[in-house]
């Protein structure tokens, strides 16, 4: 998306503002809105899918994998890089939910980006999957951990995935089962979503903790909170926050996970953006 108006623009070209989804979803997953406030603004926009999902080739598909994750951000950045009219070194990274989290430690790979804005992020794997322990039992993190060893061998003999859902209701065999997922969910998700995932990516959750790279982000960060989070602990975005230090600017919205996409809380949040936009461009 090219920026609707020449406001940020310098002799060195415009910025651009790289935009990834969180955890199983894709692009057109209530990052249109945000996407268009940004080009409004005078940024370029790139919103990508990771391999695997929605319009993006790849397989397994459906393979929620933190690590492909990070690297399917550079790889954006280098594209947005080498688009005409990009300043290449006024690169903004945007994230939710489990990019979130992303955006934070390929800000600390790569001490080119100019900014990061992270709303409702997924700052600890571990953390959050002790949460789900709590809320839904050891019965349904045993349940989530016996269908990820099963579709991991399956993986090491390359045969069909097994496939577990991404959201569903409270006391679901889904990974993302809180209450209001469901509803939160089908308020934003767009037509290439898929809700399910290769089971094999549930064990791989403890493992992505983004909260330990914050020390070594050099760029100003923005990270939206959403108070009422019950799916990604505020408490690691709190953490974040503090070791990130004079680096963070912090904006806190009285609003549950998939709410911070919608309603009056979304032009609340994404005026902050903009106006962080500003700041660092």
């Amino acid at each position: 998306m090219t920026a609707g108006t020449d406001a940020l623009t310098t002799g060195s070209g415009r910025p651009c503002v790289v935009m990834g989804h969180g955890f199983g979803a894709t692009r057109d997953a209530g990052l249109l809105p945000f996407a268009e406030r940004f080009a409004a603004a005078g940024s370029d926009v790139l919103v990508f899918d990771y391999r695997g999902f929605g319009m993006s080739e790849g397989t397994p598909r459906q393979d929620v994998d933190h690590r492909r994750h990070r690297e399917d951000y550079h790889a954006a950045v280098a594209a947005a890089r080498d688009l005409g009219g990009v300043d290449p070194d006024r690169i903004v990274l945007w994230g939710s939910s489990y990019s979130g989290g992303h955006v934070i430690v390929v800000a600390a790979q790569d001490p080119r980006i100019r900014g990061v804005i992270s709303q409702g992020a997924a700052m600890d794997g571990l953390a959050a999957l002790l949460g789900v322990q709590k809320t839904g039992g050891s019965g349904k993190t045993a349940s989530l951990t016996s269908a990820g060893l099963r579709d991991a061998v399956r993986g090491v003999l390359r045969s069909a995935p097994l496939l577990v859902p991404i959201v569903g209701e409270p006391g679901s065999e889904a990974v993302i089962s809180a209450p209001g997922s469901v509803a939160g969910c089908q308020n934003i998700m767009g037509p290439t979503f898929r809700n399910e995932m290769c089971a094999r990516g549930i064990l791989r959750i403890a493992r992505n903790r983004p909260v330990r790279w914050a020390e070594k982000v050099r760029c100003p960060v923005l990270l939206v909170v959403a108070e009422e989070d019950n799916i990604a602990p505020v408490a690691s975005v709190d953490e974040v926050a503090r070791r990130l230090g004079d680096r963070a600017q912090v904006l806190r919205v009285p609003t549950g996970h998939f709410d911070i996409y919608v309603g009056e809380v979304f032009g609340t949040s994404v005026a902050a953006q903009v106006e962080f936009l500003h700041q660092v461009t």
